[in-house]
């Protein structure tokens, strides 16, 4: 369904056309993160917003329509200002936006976009944008950088405790889309996932991936049981559920996921997975991944690899820790946030245990538990073009000093020592503006791939955009 992007505002903007000064031209606004939980960004989600909000032209249609709803909201309407856009540029917002790549890693309280109007008569048109551009901005952003900090965390622990980092991209599984407030949400951020990791439950992000980024196939599952399907076999046939697991899907080459606390999972282990189900386990060729769903995340999963190792054995790894049999793993899906890997990774690795016989699947705490807030995003006007002449503008409010806005129209540069600057651009000089045109007129200028984006997430001495559109 096509969106109105007139009416993608909040009411208020709809009448600050009227509040200008005489004869302002241009109006310049950036988006940053002022800073929140965490010391860097993972820039995502501007080209998906691109090709899905703002390569649809405005009609006369969506100018009536916005016409009939806010004069019974009650709030101004700039119908003159909209009948110039349809009328001179054909429907096309008269806006250039620049931002940093997508993917990039970026430190809080820098620029990561700035936009400004093309047409001198449009200055309007800059913050009016605000609702729908910071909204596409920091949520798809945020989700891709609590993802980015779990991968660091993992990644970690795998160093100190494992042969090699192989497992990495299969550390943790998004099973979020459930707890999303929308399709699109979990469009967005199950996509924003996978710029870090490749396992995921969320379907949604990725038909996102593959719709605004051209990745045929971003992320990967595995055929999983659910309490429903285990409890239908009804108590007494817990261990016939879960032999019809095995005879289904555990084949040469093939992973299958086993929920195993729906009653007794201490029972579960060691009578049913390590005595009565044990050698057709290990001769099945595949590999065994019992969930825990219940009880204490630290406790039960450190609880839930000894005693697999008690009845399935282990080995020593290269760095003194032990592992379980390849044929056999544990994913925890319940109660996991950064927090919790952080404090479940500690714990087993002071019990000789390693990072590489555990996975995570994380819900709501990755795709939903995050707010504008997280990082304090927000988009704030900085220069303005009036009677020719550009000049600052920005808040620096006594109350409250961290919400003071920058000034200027602005920059980012990476300075020889490899740290990220925001300056003015006039200052720019001979150095290299990482900010890039990727919108203008109504057209995407530039287009960047997934594998781009998971690359400048990974490697964050690269910045590099696709080809030109």
């Amino acid at each position: 369904m096509k969106t109105n992007i007139i009416l993608n505002v909040d009411s208020y903007k709809t009448s600050h056309y009227k509040q200008y000064p005489d004869e302002t031209t241009y109006v310049s606004s950036y988006i940053e993160s002022r800073g929140g939980e965490y010391a860097e960004t993972v820039f995502f989600g501007l080209q998906a917003f691109i090709k899905d909000y703002l390569c649809t032209p405005v009609t006369r249609d969506d100018i009536e329509e916005a016409a009939s709803l806010l004069s019974a909201h009650g709030v101004p309407f700039n119908r003159d200002g909209w009948e110039y856009i349809v009328s001179q540029h054909h429907g096309k917002l008269p806006i250039e936006i620049r931002s940093v790549a997508e993917g990039l890693v970026v430190p809080t309280h820098n620029v990561l976009l700035q936009i400004c109007n093309t047409d001198p008569n449009c200055a309007w048109l800059t913050s009016y944008m605000e609702t729908a551009l910071l909204r596409a901005i920091w949520y798809p952003t945020t989700v891709a950088t609590v993802s980015r900090e779990c991968k660091k965390v993992i990644q970690q622990y795998l160093q100190t405790t494992a042969d090699d980092l192989s497992g990495l991209p299969f550390k943790l599984h998004d099973f979020g889309a459930r707890g999303a407030s929308s399709e699109e949400t979990a469009a967005l951020g199950g996509a924003a996932h996978l710029v870090n990791f490749q396992g995921t439950d969320t379907l949604s992000g990725i038909l996102a991936a593959k719709r605004f980024y051209g990745e045929a196939m971003a992320g990967f599952s595995i055929p999983a049981a659910e309490h429903s399907t285990i409890t239908c076999w009804g108590r007494a046939r817990e261990r016939d559920a879960y032999e019809n697991m095995l005879n289904q899907f555990a084949q040469p080459g093939m992973t299958v996921a086993v929920v195993s606390d729906s009653y007794d999972l201490w029972h579960a282990i060691d009578n049913i997975w390590g005595d009565e189900l044990r050698d057709k386990v290990i001769q099945s060729g595949g590999t065994l991944v019992i969930r825990p769903d219940s009880g204490d995340p630290v406790e039960v999963v450190c609880k839930t690899i000894q005693r697999l190792m008690n009845r399935f054995g282990y080995r020593v790894n290269g760095k003194g820790y032990r592992v379980l049999p390849d044929f056999i793993r544990v994913i925890q899906g319940d109660g996991v946030s950064l927090t919790m890997i952080e404090k479940i990774l500690s714990a087993l690795k002071h019990a000789n245990i390693s990072a590489d016989n555990i996975a995570f699947g994380m819900g709501a705490e990755l795709l939903q538990k995050v707010n504008r807030d997280t990082l304090k995003f927000a988009m704030k006007a900085s220069a303005t073009r009036v009677k020719a002449i550009w000049q600052d503008v920005y808040k620096d409010p006594v109350t409250d000093p961290g919400k003071r806005s920058k000034r200027g129209r602005l920059a980012l540069i990476r300075d020889p020592a490899g740290t990220y600057q925001t300056i003015r651009l006039e200052n720019l000089g001979t150095r290299t503006d990482l900010l890039e045109t990727v919108y203008r007129n109504g057209d995407l200028m530039k287009t960047i791939s997934f594998a781009q984006i998971r690359a400048n997430a990974t490697t964050e001495n690269r910045h590099v955009f696709g080809d030109a559109a």
